[in-house]
């Protein structure tokens, strides 16, 4: 399966924080940038922060019971395999991250198994990364 790159623009209150936390904590390269936002290579698609002073990062979160526990909502994140998963897992880990779910396997032995993990950004952005053992499995029912 090929697919073409996706954009997402999202608020921060923080560019320097937000620098320190996609650039440094994530790892991803960061690309064009103001004083007003910064883009990035989340894993070939281009996130850009942009600047928002009037947000809080204590806003009110919004979650769904999703396998026993409360998924953000909205979130974003990449599918990645498992290896990148793994090591994105322990990185984070290392970095000290707070989970707003840990690293764990949804779904074991049923159709869509697949690793994941939230974690929110300085700004409150949720943030899932997944992985699948089987790609087929993406959409399954």
């Amino acid at each position: 399966m090929s697919i073409r790159p996706f954009h997402l623009a999202i608020p921060v209150h923080n560019l320097d924080q937000a620098r320190h936390f996609y650039g440094q904590v994530l790892g991803f390269a960061e690309g064009r940038s103001s004083d007003h936002w910064i883009d990035y290579d989340c894993y070939g698609h281009q996130l850009v922060v942009h600047l928002d002073e009037a947000m809080s990062a204590d806003h009110d979160k919004t979650n769904n019971q999703v396998d026993g526990h409360a998924v953000p909502v909205p979130h974003f994140g990449v599918v990645l395999d498992m290896a990148a998963w793994q090591s994105l897992a322990d990185r984070l880990k290392e970095q000290g991250t707070q989970f707003a779910i840990e690293p764990y396997i949804r779904f074991k032995g049923q159709p869509g198994e697949q690793a994941t993990m939230f974690f929110y950004d300085p700004s409150g952005n949720a943030l899932e990364f997944k992985a699948f053992n089987d790609l087929s499995q993406l959409f399954a029912k």
